[in-house]
Protein backbone atom coordinates (compact mmCIF):
# COMPACT_ATOMS: atom_id res chain seq x y z
CA UNK A 1 0.00 0.00 0.00
CA UNK A 2 1.43 3.51 -0.87
CA UNK A 3 2.54 5.22 2.54
CA UNK A 4 0.21 8.31 1.92
CA UNK A 5 -3.09 5.76 1.39
CA UNK A 6 -2.58 4.09 5.00
CA UNK A 7 -4.03 7.83 6.42
CA UNK A 8 -7.00 7.05 4.75
CA UNK A 9 -7.96 4.35 6.82
CA UNK A 10 -9.65 5.48 10.09
CA UNK A 11 -11.45 7.70 7.58
CA UNK A 12 -12.73 4.45 6.11
CA UNK A 13 -13.77 3.16 9.31
CA UNK A 14 -15.18 6.46 11.08
CA UNK A 15 -17.29 6.52 7.55
CA UNK A 16 -18.69 2.73 8.33
CA UNK A 17 -18.83 3.05 11.74
CA UNK A 18 -21.53 5.98 11.27
CA UNK A 19 -23.54 4.75 8.87
CA UNK A 20 -23.88 1.11 9.44
CA UNK A 21 -23.70 -1.75 8.57
CA UNK A 22 -24.90 -1.05 5.08
CA UNK A 23 -22.13 1.36 4.37
CA UNK A 24 -18.70 -0.20 2.82
CA UNK A 25 -15.62 1.96 2.54
CA UNK A 26 -12.63 0.80 0.23
CA UNK A 27 -9.38 2.45 -0.39
CA UNK A 28 -7.79 1.72 -4.03
CA UNK A 29 -4.09 2.24 -4.68
CA UNK A 30 -4.10 2.96 -8.29
CA UNK A 31 0.15 2.72 -8.76
CA UNK A 32 -1.12 -1.12 -8.45
CA UNK A 33 -3.85 -1.15 -10.99
CA UNK A 34 -4.08 -4.78 -11.27
CA UNK A 35 -4.47 -5.39 -7.18
CA UNK A 36 -5.80 -1.62 -6.77
CA UNK A 37 -8.10 -3.15 -3.70
CA UNK A 38 -5.27 -1.92 -0.41
CA UNK A 39 -8.04 -2.25 2.41
CA UNK A 40 -11.85 -2.42 2.82
CA UNK A 41 -14.31 -1.69 6.01
CA UNK A 42 -17.24 -3.61 5.96
CA UNK A 43 -16.82 -5.58 3.06
CA UNK A 44 -20.16 -7.79 3.32
CA UNK A 45 -21.67 -4.73 1.29
CA UNK A 46 -20.70 -5.76 -2.22
CA UNK A 47 -18.20 -8.56 -0.86
CA UNK A 48 -15.12 -6.40 -1.56
CA UNK A 49 -11.62 -8.13 -0.82
CA UNK A 50 -8.26 -7.01 -1.22
CA UNK A 51 -6.29 -7.94 -3.70
CA UNK A 52 -8.81 -7.14 -6.25
CA UNK A 53 -9.20 -4.61 -9.04
CA UNK A 54 -11.68 -1.56 -9.60
CA UNK A 55 -14.21 -1.85 -11.72
CA UNK A 56 -15.89 1.78 -11.70
CA UNK A 57 -12.84 4.13 -12.16
CA UNK A 58 -13.35 4.90 -15.94
CA UNK A 59 -16.78 4.32 -16.71
CA UNK A 60 -18.70 5.60 -13.81
CA UNK A 61 -16.20 7.99 -12.18
CA UNK A 62 -13.59 9.76 -14.92
CA UNK A 63 -16.46 9.75 -17.49
CA UNK A 64 -19.20 10.85 -15.66
CA UNK A 65 -20.99 14.15 -16.43
CA UNK A 66 -20.84 14.61 -12.50
CA UNK A 67 -16.93 14.05 -11.99
CA UNK A 68 -15.88 17.15 -10.83
CA UNK A 69 -12.91 18.35 -8.38
CA UNK A 70 -11.67 14.56 -8.21
CA UNK A 71 -14.87 12.83 -7.36
CA UNK A 72 -17.95 11.60 -8.78
CA UNK A 73 -20.63 11.35 -6.20
CA UNK A 74 -24.04 8.75 -6.20
CA UNK A 75 -23.89 6.60 -9.23
CA UNK A 76 -25.63 3.53 -9.41
CA UNK A 77 -24.60 0.02 -9.96
CA UNK A 78 -25.48 -3.65 -8.70
CA UNK A 79 -22.83 -5.85 -6.99
CA UNK A 80 -22.43 -9.11 -7.99
CA UNK A 81 -24.37 -10.13 -5.56
CA UNK A 82 -27.16 -8.31 -6.53
CA UNK A 83 -27.54 -5.77 -4.13
CA UNK A 84 -28.49 -2.24 -5.33
CA UNK A 85 -25.35 0.17 -4.80
CA UNK A 86 -25.02 3.89 -4.00
CA UNK A 87 -21.46 4.67 -4.84
CA UNK A 88 -19.47 8.11 -4.31
CA UNK A 89 -15.73 7.93 -5.53
CA UNK A 90 -13.07 10.53 -5.00
CA UNK A 91 -9.09 10.36 -6.14
CA UNK A 92 -6.32 11.20 -4.08
CA UNK A 93 -3.13 12.64 -5.01
CA UNK A 94 0.42 13.34 -3.92
CA UNK A 95 1.95 15.87 -3.19
CA UNK A 96 3.26 16.55 -6.52
CA UNK A 97 -0.74 16.26 -7.98
CA UNK A 98 -0.33 12.80 -9.31
CA UNK A 99 -3.40 10.46 -8.98
CA UNK A 100 -2.76 7.43 -6.64
CA UNK A 101 -5.52 6.31 -5.41
CA UNK A 102 -9.03 6.33 -4.51
CA UNK A 103 -11.39 6.14 -2.05
CA UNK A 104 -15.30 4.78 -2.46
CA UNK A 105 -18.27 4.79 -0.35
CA UNK A 106 -20.64 1.92 -1.39
CA UNK A 107 -24.09 1.98 0.48
CA UNK A 108 -26.54 -0.63 0.18
CA UNK A 109 -29.83 0.61 -1.44
CA UNK A 110 -32.15 -2.53 -1.65
CA UNK A 111 -33.85 -1.93 1.37
CA UNK A 112 -34.71 1.61 0.35
CA UNK A 113 -35.62 0.29 -3.11
CA UNK A 114 -38.38 -1.73 -1.58
CA UNK A 115 -39.43 0.93 0.35
CA UNK A 116 -40.25 3.46 -2.08
CA UNK A 117 -41.33 0.67 -4.48
CA UNK A 118 -44.02 0.75 -1.71
CA UNK A 119 -44.11 4.22 -1.20
CA UNK A 120 -44.95 4.79 -4.83
CA UNK A 121 -47.92 2.98 -4.97
CA UNK A 122 -49.62 5.28 -2.94
CA UNK A 123 -48.52 8.19 -4.85
CA UNK A 124 -49.56 9.43 -8.26
CA UNK A 125 -47.47 8.84 -11.05
CA UNK A 126 -45.24 11.88 -12.65
CA UNK A 127 -46.06 12.69 -15.88
CA UNK A 128 -42.50 13.65 -18.27
CA UNK A 129 -43.07 17.25 -18.00
CA UNK A 130 -43.15 17.15 -14.10
CA UNK A 131 -40.21 14.38 -13.74
CA UNK A 132 -37.25 16.67 -12.17
CA UNK A 133 -34.14 17.21 -14.67
CA UNK A 134 -30.73 17.31 -13.19
CA UNK A 135 -28.38 19.33 -14.13
CA UNK A 136 -25.43 18.39 -16.27
CA UNK A 137 -21.98 19.23 -14.88
CA UNK A 138 -18.65 19.95 -17.32
CA UNK A 139 -16.75 16.88 -17.48
CA UNK A 140 -13.17 17.37 -16.63
CA UNK A 141 -10.11 16.03 -18.84
CA UNK A 142 -9.02 12.90 -17.93
CA UNK A 143 -6.26 12.63 -20.05
CA UNK A 144 -3.66 13.00 -17.84
CA UNK A 145 -5.54 10.33 -15.35
CA UNK A 146 -5.46 7.67 -17.98
CA UNK A 147 -2.23 8.15 -18.93
CA UNK A 148 -0.92 7.77 -15.55
CA UNK A 149 -3.31 4.01 -14.99
CA UNK A 150 -2.07 2.79 -18.21
CA UNK A 151 1.35 3.57 -16.96
CA UNK A 152 1.43 2.09 -13.85
CA UNK A 153 -0.57 -1.17 -15.29
CA UNK A 154 2.49 -1.55 -17.93
CA UNK A 155 5.44 -0.41 -15.31
CA UNK A 156 6.03 -3.27 -14.09
CA UNK A 157 6.07 -5.59 -17.08
CA UNK A 158 8.75 -6.28 -19.14
CA UNK A 159 8.01 -5.04 -22.49
CA UNK A 160 10.52 -6.54 -24.22
CA UNK A 161 10.25 -10.26 -23.54
CA UNK A 162 6.11 -10.04 -23.18
CA UNK A 163 4.41 -13.29 -25.26
CA UNK A 164 2.00 -12.52 -27.29
CA UNK A 165 -0.83 -14.50 -24.94
CA UNK A 166 0.64 -12.43 -21.83
CA UNK A 167 -0.52 -9.19 -24.26
CA UNK A 168 -3.27 -10.03 -25.19
CA UNK A 169 -4.12 -10.88 -21.24
CA UNK A 170 -2.84 -7.27 -20.40
CA UNK A 171 -5.40 -5.31 -23.44
CA UNK A 172 -8.02 -7.99 -21.82
CA UNK A 173 -7.37 -6.10 -18.61
CA UNK A 174 -7.22 -2.68 -20.09
CA UNK A 175 -10.72 -3.37 -22.09
CA UNK A 176 -12.36 -4.88 -19.29
CA UNK A 177 -11.52 -1.85 -17.01
CA UNK A 178 -12.42 0.67 -19.90
CA UNK A 179 -9.55 1.85 -20.40
CA UNK A 180 -9.92 1.73 -24.22
CA UNK A 181 -13.60 4.13 -24.17
CA UNK A 182 -10.89 7.29 -23.27
CA UNK A 183 -9.82 9.01 -26.62
CA UNK A 184 -6.27 8.58 -27.60
CA UNK A 185 -5.83 5.58 -24.99
CA UNK A 186 -5.08 3.12 -27.90
CA UNK A 187 -2.03 5.59 -29.11
CA UNK A 188 -0.66 5.56 -25.81
CA UNK A 189 -0.73 1.91 -25.04
CA UNK A 190 0.97 1.00 -28.58
CA UNK A 191 3.72 3.92 -27.64
CA UNK A 192 3.85 2.76 -24.26
CA UNK A 193 4.30 -0.89 -25.23
CA UNK A 194 6.33 0.21 -28.31
CA UNK A 195 3.97 -2.00 -30.56
CA UNK A 196 2.06 -0.54 -33.42
CA UNK A 197 -1.57 0.57 -33.60
CA UNK A 198 -2.41 -1.94 -35.56
CA UNK A 199 -0.67 -4.88 -33.74
CA UNK A 200 -2.55 -2.92 -30.42
CA UNK A 201 -6.07 -3.46 -32.17
CA UNK A 202 -5.39 -6.87 -32.80
CA UNK A 203 -4.47 -7.97 -29.07
CA UNK A 204 -7.71 -6.31 -28.67
CA UNK A 205 -9.53 -7.83 -31.21
CA UNK A 206 -8.56 -11.64 -30.06
CA UNK A 207 -9.45 -10.87 -26.29
CA UNK A 208 -12.77 -9.57 -26.96
CA UNK A 209 -12.66 -13.04 -28.77
CA UNK A 210 -12.68 -12.15 -32.51
CA UNK A 211 -10.05 -14.46 -33.41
Amino acid sequence: MHPILKSYIPVANIITQTFGKNCEVSIHDLTQPESSVVYVANGTVTGRKEGQSFNHLIRQVLLSKKFKDDCTANYLFEADNGKKIKSSSALIRNPEGEVIGMLCINYDLTLSYLIKEEVLGFLPELTQDEMPVEDELPNQDVTTIIDELIANIIKNKDKDSLKRKDSVELIRFMDEKGVFLVKGAIDKVAESLGLSKVTIYSYLDEARGKK
